[in-house]
């Protein structure tokens, strides 16, 4: 059960834009206060906790199990008083730096696990350089060394990418599952994550 409660739940604003990602508890929890309506991504009938809560889970479909009834997952809810649309700027982190290189050497191109990545700071941090989307990598640790205190110029090797800030999009360092329902909702676009550059 508790996997099924951390199962994402596409957000939308009251004008039908995504705007997040949220558990399926939160989703739920937003429903049962009647600040959100689920929206069966079927038909794009509006459902409240009471209606979504009549219907009967069906084959193979997730459901959340209460002491006395099934309850479906939701998979698309719609805010009901939410319509702007966020304008977040990503939040540079370790883990951001991770998803933004998709777990590869921006050297090498490998793809060793993150216990064998590190982040370099293409102008090293003894020459100035700062911690900063523009001036960090993910390197393997055999690159990592060979680059050592050089720029990529340097030490001849050169970038794969150039590293920039990512645009946020709203499902971004949500969630990887993919829920084929959203696509009605979502341009392909959100699902690859990939970066504006």
């Amino acid at each position: 059960m508790v996997a099924t409660l951390t199962r994402p739940t596409l957000v939308l604003n009251r004008n039908w834009q995504p705007v997040g990602v949220a558990s399926v508890a939160r989703s739920l929890t937003l429903v049962a206060a009647e600040r959100a309506r689920i929206v069966d991504p079927t038909d794009f009938q509006l459902y409240t906790w009471a209606d979504w809560a009549r219907l009967i889970p069906q084959g193979d479909e997730p459901f959340v199990q209460s002491v006395t009834f099934r309850i479906r997952v939701p998979e698309v809810i719609t805010l009901t008083e939410y319509d702007r649309v966020p304008t977040n700027a990503v939040t540079f982190s370790r883990r951001n730096i991770f998803k933004r290189d998709r777990y590869t050497c921006q050297f090498c191109g490998i793809q060793p696990g993150s216990e064998d990545l590190t982040i370099d700071h293409v102008l090293p941090r003894s020459r100035g350089g700062t911690s900063m989307w523009e001036n960090c990598v993910l390197a393997c640790l055999e690159c990592n060394k060979r680059k050592a205190d050089r720029t990529p110029i340097e030490a001849h090797m050169p970038l794969r990418k150039t590293p920039v800030r990512p645009t946020w999009r709203p499902l971004y360092a949500r969630h990887d599952m993919r829920i084929e329902s959203w696509s009605k909702f979502v341009s392909e676009a959100y699902w690859t994550v990939e970066l504006d550059e």
